[in-house]
Order: C-alpha cells, then sequence, then structure tokens
C-alpha cells in the first residue's frame, strides 16, 4: 500500500484516478477546491485546498509520500488577440506555480519515501499548433520543461513523468462535447476516432505512479487516440 497525493481529486481524470488507486489498495489523500466530493463514497479523505495560495496548507499527509499526481487544469480557447496578460498569468499560476507549490510542499515527504513518483498533466496542444490554444499550450509547456528538468535534479530518488492527453470527456470538456455533432466531430480528428475517456488517463497516471514503472522518468507520454503521431 502506498501513500498517494492527488491535487484536483474531485475532478473527471483526478476523480477517476483516485478510484482507480484506491481499488488497487493504495491509500488516497485527495483535495478539491470548489466541487467537495463525500470521503464516505469514495472511501478516502478529501481536503480542501487552493493551489493558488502562497502557502497551501498541506498539514493533512503523511511523513511519506509515494506519489504525488497534479490534476488541476482549464480549458479556454480564445483568438490570441482577446487575451491579455493577465489571462496568461492567471492560467499559469493554476498550472504551473500551482504545481510548484505543491512539489515543493511535499518534497520532504517524497524523499522519505522508497521510491516515490509524480505526475504532471501536459496536453497534446503543446506538441501540436492548434487555433485558439495560446494560453493553454503556454502554460502546459512550462509544465514540460520542468518535468524534465526536476527529473534530472532528482534522479534516481524521485521519477517526474508527464501525460499529454488530447481532448478528453470530462467535465471540462463539456462545452467542447456538448452535442452529439461536436463529439462525432471532435472524435473524427483522431486516428483511433473517439474522444478520449478519463480511465484512459488514470490507467496512464496509476502505471507511472506505481512500481511497475520505476525504469521511466522525465517522460512526456502521449495518450492522444494517436493524434500527435499519426496522420490518417
Amino acid at each position: 500500500m502506498q501513500n498517494i497525493l492527488i491535487i484536483g481529486a474531485s475532478g473527471g481524470i483526478g476523480n477517476t484516478l483516485a478510484n482507480t488507486l484506491h481499488a488497487e489498495g493504495h491509500r488516497i489523500f485527495g483535495t478539491y477546491h470548489r466541487n467537495k466530493m463525500s470521503t464516505t463514497a469514495n472511501g478516502f479523505t478529501m481536503h480542501h485546498l487552493d493551489v493558488l495560495d502562497e502557502n497551501p496548507d498541506l498539514g493533512f499527509l503523511p511523513d511519506s509520500l509515494d506519489g504525488l499526481a497534479y490534476c488541476p487544469g482549464s480549458i479556454v480557447l480564445k483568438p490570441f488577440t482577446r487575451l491579455n496578460s493577465e489571462d496568461f498569468l492567471e492560467d499559469y499560476r493554476l498550472q504551473v506555480l500551482g504545481a510548484i507549490k505543491v512539489i515543493q510542499g511535499c518534497m520532504k515527504m517524497l524523499r522519505a519515501a522508497a521510491s516515490p513518483s509524480v505526475v504532471l498533466f501536459s496536453t497534446v496542444a503543446v506538441q501540436r499548433g492548434f487555433r485558439f490554444h495560446s494560453q493553454i499550450a503556454a502554460s502546459k509547456g512550462a509544465l514540460e520543461g520542468l518535468t524534465r528538468s526536476l527529473a534530472a535534479e532528482y534522479a534516481p530518488k524521485i521519477r517526474f513523468n508527464c501525460i499529454a492527453p488530447s481532448l478528453t470527456d470530462t467535465p471540462l470538456a463539456s462545452g467542447l462535447l456538448g452535442t452529439e455533432e461536436k463529439r462525432a466531430a471532435n472524435a473524427d480528428r483522431h486516428p483511433l476516432k473517439r474522444v478520449g475517456k478519463p480511465e484512459d488517463l488514470a490507467a496512464m497516471a496509476a502505471f507511472l505512479l506505481t512500481g511497475k514503472s520505476d525504469w521511466i522518468s522525465g517522460q512526456v507520454l502521449h495518450v492522444d487516440g494517436g493524434i500527435s503521431s499519426i496522420n490518417s
């Protein structure tokens, strides 16, 4: 049994990951910001945490932490000229600075574990150019760089990896998948002819957080229906 912290365990991918790891027998510490979840219904503890706080309170964690997944995200798709500097900074605070503060706050606990692992989430839009994705691609690109830098700095003790999904069927993406026409059009863009499911991303994250992946670090893994590498 491992102690695993999931930031954003009330969201689509974070919640699926928390339930997946809990079902495997791990001890899960989940956090929520707005969407509080019952601890009884899920079988693991949920704690309120605002990653935008200057010093997020992580006092609920044990002395040793085997895994950390940072799952908060946002989808703001606008023309570049309709975005201002504060829009970019707001997204950067959530996606990048939030991850940095949590990782720094957990470092002592991660060092205390035998083979700790950290998983971050990017997007396929970093490697592929999509219209109206400048805000999210800028923040997530920084996360990919952070992943590789920390993997180098903390090897061989702590592993850092990043998952880069394409469009996934979560509440966050509801505006892009709200009709059957939108869903069909987005599915058809992918070589595997469907959009992602939370379970697709949770399975990869669970793999990276456990000892089954203990020779993998510094990677950005594309779980994206083939859209980043296949023309069909």
